[in-house]
């Protein structure tokens, strides 16, 4: 499922129009995305929670050449499978 198909699937759960469905799921993405900027963990109950790791600096070797190169240190965004989801896919 891409995009296109959450949101037409949103439009027809909901009643919405697409416009409509197309505009609550960008609301929904863009909350997640500016509370996990700010640092925030977002917990939805019975789905899972979206939370921020810290990654540190790291030596790597270039594929291409082997000589070793430095990875900068960098967030990684990290979601984790609530119960209610797991339930349901098994």
């Amino acid at each position: 499922m891409n995009k296109n198909d959450l949101i037409g699937t949103v439009a027809e759960t909901a009643g919405l129009s697409k416009g409509d469905a197309a505009s609550a799921v960008e609301a929904v993405f863009d909350s997640i995305t500016k509370a996990l900027k700010n640092g925030d963990e977002v917990r939805l109950v019975g789905f899972g929670t979206f939370t921020v790791a810290r990654r540190k600096a790291s030596t790597g070797r270039n594929p291409r050449t082997g000589e070793p190169m430095t990875i900068k240190a960098s967030n990684q965004p990290k979601f984790k499978a609530g119960k209610g989801l797991k339930d349901s896919v098994n």
